[in-house]
């Protein structure tokens, strides 16, 4: 979801709610928990790319390792290829394969923080194809969230200082906001379809086992050089055991993150879904600034709390009057990753 990991309005997915206050204090222990397992990805993977692997190699690595340990939830849903191969498609290319490459490249040339902010358009531009493919109304407040988003970016890219700027990291972070907004689409459509709906973790394994067979072909695994994974990374000055970054890069910032988040959108709104989610930015930046030394600027923090607020506005408005159903529609959530 940065990336990393993300809310993405599903159409049409029940969502499992409860007026039980013990069960909703779980569903907000367990999203806090997802959004700060998926915001440590960005920070693990970094020194993994500084000791010699590539930001590609990395991507595999994660996906590989998760999908090898949801390999049993996929064995449990064998018949999701069979009734949904396209959405398993689209979301392995996109949602895994897509997000975390350019993610984790835009972290080799920008700083964390940065990169997961710049992907937090992703909401912001779902409106536009909200508005301008499937032309449906828009309202004045997800107007003014886009706005806000891309005002905030102006910010945190420091755009008054001539455009120095990593422009490739910032490609990069942009077209992780891109396989997002392809996210949010494939998952308008994963919902029930004469009860024949997607189970979340379903596809979650089959996307991660999707997603590993398209890194393989471009990540080029069998060249990776192995001996840095039996070495040591450098964060922050610090020695860290280079299998250690790795292992939380794939139990805590994928497995965990990615169960946690589904778990919890089932006990949560999607409005307070939506505000908890905003954490795994707030908490990569943190993290990126205590344990890698990423210092932003004052400009690029408040461009961030800027991105976020227009990207909470856009992502949770509700439709213009006369519009025949929800904008972006929220009856359901799945939690995303991040990188």
């Amino acid at each position: 979801m940065g990336g990393d990991a993300h809310v993405a309005p599903c159409h049409h997915v029940p969502v499992r709610t409860t007026d039980n206050s013990h069960g909703k204090g779980l569903g907000l222990s367990l999203a806090i928990g997802s959004a700060l397992a998926f915001g440590g990805s960005g920070v693990a993977a970094k020194p993994l790319i500084e000791a010699g692997l590539a930001p590609l190699q990395v991507v595999w690595l994660r996906v590989a390792g998760a999908a090898l340990v949801m390999l049993p939830l996929a064995v449990r849903h064998r018949d999701l290829p069979r009734r949904r191969p396209a959405l398993l498609a689209g979301f392995g290319l996109l949602a895994v394969a897509g997000v975390q490459a350019c993610y984790f490249a835009a972290i080799s040339r920008i700083p964390v923080g940065v990169a997961l902010l710049v992907e937090y358009l992703a909401p912001a531009l779902v409106l536009g194809w909200v508005r301008f493919v499937q032309r449906r109304p828009v309202t004045r407040a997800a107007a003014l969230g886009v706005a806000l988003a891309a005002g905030g970016l102006a910010c945190v890219v420091e755009v008054w200082s001539g455009l120095s700027f990593d422009a490739l990291g910032l490609l990069l972070a942009l077209g992780a906001a891109c396989c997002q907004v392809g996210y949010f689409v494939l998952s308008d459509h994963g919902g029930d379809e004469g009860g024949e709906g997607a189970d979340p973790l379903g596809v979650i394994a089959y996307g991660l086992l999707v997603g590993a067979g398209l890194l393989t072909v471009v990540a080029r695994p069998w060249e990776i050089d192995w001996s840095v994974l039996g070495g040591s990374a450098r964060m922050n000055g610090v020695s860290v055991p280079a299998a250690a970054l790795l292992a939380w890069i794939v139990l805590v910032a994928t497995v965990v993150a990615y169960i946690t988040g589904v778990l919890s959108v089932r006990r949560l709104s999607p409005q307070v879904a939506g505000v908890v989610a905003c954490l795994e930015a707030v908490v990569a930046t943190v993290l990126a600034w205590v344990l890698l030394g990423e210092h932003l600027s004052a400009p690029q923090v408040v461009g961030g709390v800027i991105v976020l607020v227009g990207a909470f506005i856009a992502q949770s408005s509700t439709p213009a009057k006369g519009s025949a159903e929800p904008l972006a529609r929220s009856e359901g959530v799945v939690r995303e990753p991040a990188v």
